[in-house]
């Protein structure tokens, strides 16, 4: 069986996951499997809000800056990013928005499973046509630009990258984040 038959099967299963209450799973598919994430409590959902607002000054019209699933049928991939900067028309659909209208995916790195933006999801956002993708780590206060997405040696992947540390300011396409604005993990108790 290919990967999107096995994709679409997990697809109409996952539908199911979705209960309706706060603080529910979000469901994401990668790689044959269905990954259920918690949604960002604390600073995690600090840092994404204030991303958000950083880029809502400097959005063109018709871009949006916000959280959404974003899927790739033919990729055969379902994300959850903690920001995106889409285009407004393409977040007017009944359920995923269409990975091929994100300009930007941003991941907050959470303490419990940094792999899935260090690695599952820089994997899955060059395959899903994402030309701009930006990690920010509150671990330990750095950030990592990935863009220009190369297929020569297979599905795809990023060629370029820039590591920065908070307090850097950062040009993503077109727009800049203030790292200086964000806020790292405090010490656990």
């Amino acid at each position: 069986m290919t990967e999107q038959p096995i994709y679409r099967h997990l697809r109409a299963y996952a539908d199911h996951l979705r209960p309706e209450l706060p603080m529910s799973p979000h469901v994401e598919i990668s790689n044959g499997q269905i990954l259920l994430t918690m949604s960002p409590a604390g600073a995690h959902g600090l840092n994404a809000k204030r991303v958000t607002t950083q880029l809502d000054h400097q959005l063109q019209d018709g871009l949006i800056a916000y959280m959404a699933d974003i899927e790739h049928p033919g990729a055969a991939k379902l994300r959850r990013p903690d920001v995106v900067v889409v285009d407004e028309d393409a977040m007017d659909v009944p359920g995923a928005v269409d990975a091929t209208a994100v300009r930007l995916a941003v991941e907050i790195v959470s303490p419990s499973n940094p792999e899935n933006d260090y690695e599952g999801k820089l994997r899955d956002y060059p395959v899903m046509g994402i030309p701009h993708y930006l990690i920010i780590d509150p671990r330990d206060g750095t950030a990592h630009h990935h863009w220009k997405i190369a297929t020569e040696d297979g599905p795809g992947r990023y060629s370029a990258h820039v590591p920065y540390v908070f307090g850097d300011k950062i040009t993503v396409g077109d727009w800049v984040i203030d790292t200086g604005e964000l806020r790292r993990y405090p010490e656990s108790k």
